[in-house]
């Protein structure tokens, strides 16, 4: 009986496990996209048409990427404090995109933050 009880402790704390557990790694990875996605990330975008190896577009600075189901590129661009403007980059057969993290990104694994709606400007940061 204790053996089983033991096993079925075992297998909980193993899916748990699984199921919560992340690499650091991928924490970090997370971080550095959220960070990315509110502009506080200098990058560099390049489109290639990979058939002719042109540069079709070069853009540096900070911005979101999206792709939507139209093969759509949407880049969000931070063109001043609280500005912001939306360009598409139609993608096909023969483009390709390459984002570079210019400035880098300062994250920790342990820092999180929780915003509540803007108008409210309650903005709550806990670190471990």
């Amino acid at each position: 009986m204790k053996k089983k009880i033991l096993l079925v402790v075992v297998a909980t704390v193993l899916a748990l496990g699984v199921l919560t557990g992340c690499s650091e790694s991928y924490k970090v990875s997370q971080n550095v996209s959220q960070e990315a996605d509110n502009f506080n990330v200098t990058r560099k975008l390049t489109v290639i048409n990979a058939r002719t190896d042109t540069v079709l577009l070069e853009l540096t600075g900070t911005f979101a990427l999206q792709n939507n189901n139209d093969n759509e590129l949407e880049v969000i661009i931070e063109t001043a404090e609280g500005k912001y403007k939306k360009d598409l980059v139609y993608l096909n057969d023969y483009t390709m995109y390459v984002v570079e993290d210019v400035s880098g990104a300062n994250v920790d694994k342990y820092h999180y933050e929780i915003n509540f709606l803007p108008e409210w400007g309650a903005k709550i940061t806990h670190k471990n």
